[in-house]
């Protein structure tokens, strides 16, 4: 056990009041922080010690403020202890559960579950603490890219293009933004066979709703059957094309927003991945997609507005 693990335990609630005998830590997976599952006199917990460096570019105490208000909607684990200034949190672990991936989410049961659940956040009476902008997201990384004279990726004038085609159509008939996820990894994602749990609100902020479902689906490389499921749970019937559309048009502008993310970890020489492969890879999927009759279809749709 290292020093830091020992520390939480002894100094961080429910823990402190055992002794360390008591307790039995194991480590769970996660990309930038340190998650243990512990087991306790009081049961099992997850406890999250942040990664080194994370202060920098994650607002806890917005964390703190937005991941309650997604437990108190139901869809978020029980937060136990939240420490806002070293990201430490202590969570209730979600007993008979999965965590989803790729191929779990194949099945129509964890869709419809998965629709219902976000469908809930998105619900929440109270809104969160920030905004999430995807475009003004897209500018700044541009900037940034022009600062460190940073090349990009055969192609990218050409979808940069279309995605401002896509700024258009959306523009022209804006909703209303909802609490929102905004960073829905396959993995944040928990099944107990009765309702998805949606975890880590690191990033989460007011969007519109379908960057969530749009971002997931991305993520889970979903078919159209299987968007279709995830919608028609989201809505409680059909989905009508204006919603559709929205959605795809995020599925696109997903890829070119972390191609940008991805060109930029490149030019700083970031060494924890390929990043310029990774980068090359969004910016042919969203090309592919862009390319598309139906996507064109769904741009049409999107600037027809509801309702048309």
């Amino acid at each position: 056990m290292d020093d830091s693990l020992q520390e939480a335990l002894t100094s961080v609630p429910p823990f402190n009041q055992y002794d360390l005998k008591d307790l039995a830590a194991e480590r769970l997976g996660g990309l930038t922080n340190r998650n243990f599952l512990v087991q306790s006199p009081d049961g099992r917990f997850v406890l999250r010690l942040a990664g080194e460096g994370t202060e920098h570019y994650i607002d806890r105490k917005r964390e703190q403020k937005n991941a309650q208000i997604a437990a108190n909607a139901g869809v978020n684990a029980e937060i136990v202890h939240f420490d806002s200034s070293s990201g430490t949190m202590v969570t209730r672990f979600i007993e008979n559960a999965i965590t989803l991936d790729v191929d779990r989410f194949k099945g129509a049961g964890v869709l419809e579950r998965t629709g219902r659940a976000f469908r809930r956040l998105h619900d929440s009476p109270e809104h969160f603490q920030g905004d999430f902008d995807l475009f003004e997201q897209i500018d700044q990384y541009l900037e940034v890219l022009t600062q460190l004279k940073a090349e990009l990726p055969e192609g990218y004038a050409t979808v940069q293009e279309s995605g401002e085609a896509v700024r258009g159509a959306l523009s022209r008939h804006t909703l209303p933004s909802a609490p929102c996820h905004c960073d829905p990894m396959v993995e944040n994602c928990i099944d107990d066979g009765n309702q998805v749990f949606v975890i880590d609100f690191e990033y989460a902020g007011n969007n519109d709703p379908m960057w969530d479902l749009g971002d997931l689906a991305v993520e889970g490389h979903f078919s159209a059957e299987q968007e279709h499921i995830l919608l028609s749970a989201y809505f409680g019937h059909d989905p009508d094309p204006f919603d559709v559309g929205r959605m795809i048009m995020y599925k696109a502008m997903c890829d070119l927003l972390w191609t940008l993310w991805g060109v930029v970890q490149h030019a700083n020489q970031n060494p924890v991945d390929d990043f310029w492969a990774y980068a090359v890879e969004r910016l042919q999927r969203c090309r592919m997609l862009m390319a598309t009759e139906a996507f064109s279809e769904h741009l049409a749709a999107v600037e027809d507005g509801p309702g048309a």
